[in-house]
């Protein structure tokens, strides 16, 4: 439970909130559990007490560790969540203690050249995602500290577990206060930059053909962007047998595991499509699916979307010549959504059936058992374990 005591910040009366999160101590220690203090917002921050969070594959690669220059401990994770603003900083007027809100670790201040570039790019000069930020903006300090008063570093602008975060008003959204909650952590992340890559990146049109690398939640909603915009063949490619029955719930038309059959996998989805897909998205995070999604696109206008996080430091397996032949390849960062501007009405779609959120969601877990949600994705056996806090 969280408890409240007074803290000189800024040279005014504000509230130190005690209250419990889960910390991460060092790759691959299981997250601890324990009691956190968590200052007030400062100028143009927000305090959020966090409802429901769910744990993403981007918060198991940075709970392993496996970007060395990425790591910083005592950390709290965590960035799909949703809840209620309990203050606002000075200087933040969208929004007011009480509102229902989404935090995103894409940011948008609204006032950078990035942000004013209308559809060239949803990224933002100074919040864009960053994993190796770990500090706040304002003043490059923490808004963590634990029982003995050391700072616990952020994450991805957001850090979810934990009853109470501090998040910069560019990285948080409110929505319709009548949004099921619960759902809407997937708005997070997983949903949007899948969904959006289809939507917005892709633009998938009604009668184009698409393949999806990896089966995940985020593979998952790019089948669910492509279905919803009238995609004529939804290839779902991965080495799991059990994704075929989840894909096909939501809207795959084939499945091929890579490892049943005797040709490279672009082969079959050239021979299925007449030449290649329309669209590929690899959601794997690993270079040789990379290129085989890249190779199972059409020559002359296929389009190769890379959504997966690669850790390695190889390099692309392309040579220049083979973008010649009309194939292009591109990266997407949040579904190419601009969070702040066009998350409200994504919400809006979703509430209204537009999208189909329930299929994402597999196992539910109070907030002290988080160890055991991570061991859920770790086997593979979760697309999203939603936590109660």
């Amino acid at each position: 439970m969280a408890s409240n005591g007074i803290s000189h910040v800024n040279g005014s009366l504000a509230k130190v909130i005690t209250c419990t999160a889960a910390v991460a101590y060092g790759p691959g220690q299981p997250l601890v559990v324990e009691q956190v203090q968590v200052d007030p917002p400062q100028k143009m921050e927000v305090r959020i007490k966090i409802l429901f969070t769910s744990i993403c594959h981007t918060d198991l690669s940075a709970w392993k560790g496996e970007n060395e220059a990425q790591r910083a401990y005592p950390r709290i994770l965590g960035h799909e969540a949703s809840g209620v603003v309990e203050s606002v900083g000075e200087g933040v007027t969208d929004m007011k203690e009480g509102d229902h809100v989404v935090p995103i670790f894409n940011g948008e201040c609204g006032d950078c050249v990035y942000c004013k570039s209308s559809k060239k790019t949803n990224l933002c000069g100074k919040y864009r995602v960053n994993p190796f930020k770990s500090v706040m903006a304002n003043d490059g300090k923490c808004r963590f500290r634990n029982k003995h008063g050391d700072p616990i570093y952020h994450f991805l602008n957001t850090s979810t577990f934990s009853e109470y975060t501090v998040v910069d008003s560019a990285c948080l959204v409110k929505i319709d206060p009548h949004a099921p909650l619960d759902k809407m952590t997937l708005l997070s992340c997983g949903v949007s930059t899948g969904l959006g890559a289809a939507w917005n990146t892709a633009d998938v049109q009604t009668g184009e053909t698409v393949a999806v690398f990896g089966l995940g939640a985020v593979g998952l909603a790019v089948v669910e962007g492509a279905r919803t915009r009238g995609a004529s063949k939804i290839i779902g490619v991965d080495i799991n047998p059990e994704k075929r029955i989840k894909g096909q719930a939501i809207g795959i038309t084939d499945f091929i595991n890579p490892k049943e059959i005797d040709v490279p996998v672009h082969e079959k989805i050239r021979e299925l499509t007449g030449g290649g897909v329309h669209y590929s998205f690899e959601c794997a995070g690993n270079l040789e699916v990379l290129r085989e999604a890249f190779l199972s696109t059409h020559d002359g206008w296929g389009m190769a979307i890379i959504l997966g996080i690669h850790p390695t430091p190889i390099l692309l397996p392309l040579h220049p010549m083979e973008l010649f032949d009309g194939r292009r390849i591109v990266a997407s960062v949040f579904g190419d959504f601009k969070g702040k501007s066009q998350l409200p009405l994504f919400a809006k779609q979703c509430m209204a059936g537009v999208v189909k959120l329930d299929e994402f969601i597999t196992h539910e877990l109070p907030f002290e058992k988080i160890n055991e949600g991570f061991q859920l994705l770790v086997d593979g056996k979760s697309l999203r374990c939603l936590l109660r806090l």
